[in-house]
């Protein structure tokens, strides 16, 4: 071998030991976490979602902050005005302001929202690791009973269970947890159907290695990316479901401050053409806030996908 071919060599070999010592110094994921963030805030609709969201979601935990006005209180001197500067979205039919209602009602409505995707996800992800890595008969008896669920149309399914069990925001939530977590479940049983097949896992069972740390630490990680976007999409969907519901009275109880609840008045045709400020301000507020979820979780995939990678 030549001085050249080893002075070649010896340099390959630092090459790889310094890139070796950043991955252990884990310099090397950090870096692939500044180029998501790089890549997510270079979209701006991503940016333009993440402001909305903060500003929305600020509002809602900040509420007492910055309105003056119980949600709940009624007020006859005050029935339907119209938007002033003592009420800055006008009062409904019974002089609450809708203002505090809005802010309020979001802490309700993002609680469903957020709640329900984090119990759905618990619950599907779960399932689905373990069943996709495992598989035989565990995963076609998951498999099979979430495709019982996802059979009926959801919201159908939603007010099937909400006439039997009854309403209340508790009884909503474990309703939309056990409705969605079949989406989920099918979502990440594929993602580990695909990773299970990779060199690393099959080093690790070889090494006797539990098959719970090979599933939820070492294959888990590698699949959070779709799972992350795949809660906020569920999310918006669950927000638009709680409105859809309560707007019918099967949601949350009226008594409670909720977007949906809001919405519920313009079922009345007077309300709908003469009143607007009482319906159109929680509209535009739900559709922003929905836009925005989407709009961030439409960042989040395009920036962790590592087929989208530039």
């Amino acid at each position: 071998m030549s001085d050249t071919a080893v002075r070649r060599k010896s340099r390959l070999d630092r090459q790889m030991d310094k890139i070796l010592a950043k991955e252990e110094a884990g310099l090397l994921s950090s870096r692939e976490i500044s180029r998501a963030l790089r890549k997510f805030f270079n979209n701006k609709l991503s940016v333009f979602g993440l402001a909305v969201f903060s500003v929305i979601l600020l509002a809602s935990v900040f509420a007492p902050l910055i309105c003056r006005y119980n949600p709940l209180a009624i007020d006859l001197n005050s029935i339907l005005q119209s938007p002033s500067s003592e009420h800055i979205l006008g009062t409904d039919k019974v002089g609450r302001d809708i203002f505090a209602r809005i802010v309020y009602g979001g802490r309700i409505s993002i609680l469903v929202g957020f709640g329900s995707a984090l119990g759905a996800a618990l619950i599907g992800v779960s399932l689905g690791c373990y069943a996709g890595y495992k598989g035989g008969f565990f995963d076609a008896a998951c498999l099979r009973v979430s495709e019982v669920f996802m059979s009926f149309p959801q919201i159908i399914l939603v007010l099937l269970l909400v006439t039997i069990i009854g309403q209340s925001l508790m009884n909503l939530i474990v309703i939309f947890i056990i409705t969605g977590w079949g989406s989920m479940y099918r979502m990440a049983r594929a993602r580990i159907l695909s990773i299970r097949e990779e060199e690393y896992v099959q080093s690790l069972r070889a090494f006797g290695i539990n098959s719970f740390v090979i599933c939820f630490k070492h294959m888990l990680p590698n699949a959070l990316g779709p799972i992350a976007v795949n809660i906020t999409l569920s999310t918006a969907m669950f927000i638009l479901e709680e409105a859809g519901l309560s707007f019918l009275g099967l949601g949350v109880p009226l008594q409670i401050a909720t977007w949906g609840n809001i919405l519920n008045v313009a079922q009345d045709i007077t309300i709908l053409r003469e009143n607007w400020w009482i319906w159109l301000p929680v509209g535009i507020v739900i559709s922003l806030f929905v836009l925005s979820i989407n709009f961030i979780g439409d960042g989040f995939r395009d920036s962790t996908d590592p087929s989208q990678q530039g």
